[in-house]
């Protein structure tokens, strides 16, 4: 089982320099692929977002979009529950947390929904997460 969170994951739906060696690893992965539950809502708002900015047209979207549902309904995504022990978990993280350490919110919520699940490593891209990550006792790969 592998962690990602979503700056990796929709890598593999946006074509970014990144993505041709994000989409061989994780389509060439035979154990389970984990997301956040968040990392549902996240990666529709990264499709949004290009379309809103005018990098993808109406269609490139949609297209996206039905991909990215075709995926979670055939089971490509295990998605890991973001409730109420993962969210408690966070707030009290922030209460031991050094202040050296910049984490925000969401990144949080991946971090501490992977180190719940008992992963030691998480994939992502997100310089900010990775530089978290430590903290929680997570190593952070950024590479495939």
């Amino acid at each position: 089982m592998i962690f990602c969170d979503t700056s990796y994951a929709a890598k593999l739906y946006v074509p970014e320099l990144e993505s041709p060696a994000v989409r061989a690893h994780l389509e060439g992965y035979e154990g389970e692929l984990c997301l956040s539950e968040l990392a549902r809502a996240e990666i529709m708002g990264v499709f949004h977002r290009r379309l809103r900015e005018g990098r993808w047209s109406a269609d490139e979207f949609s297209a996206a979009a039905r991909q990215f549902q075709q995926d979670d309904l055939s089971g490509f995504w295990t998605w890991l529950p973001l409730d109420a022990v993962i969210t408690q978990a966070v707030a009290q993280l922030y209460l031991t947390l050094p202040p050296s350490v910049f984490l925000r919110t969401a990144d949080g919520l991946h971090l501490v929904t992977a180190r719940h699940h008992g992963f030691a490593e998480l994939y992502t891209f997100d310089r900010h997460q990775a530089l978290a990550a430590p903290a929680l006792g997570l190593s952070a790969r950024e590479r495939p």
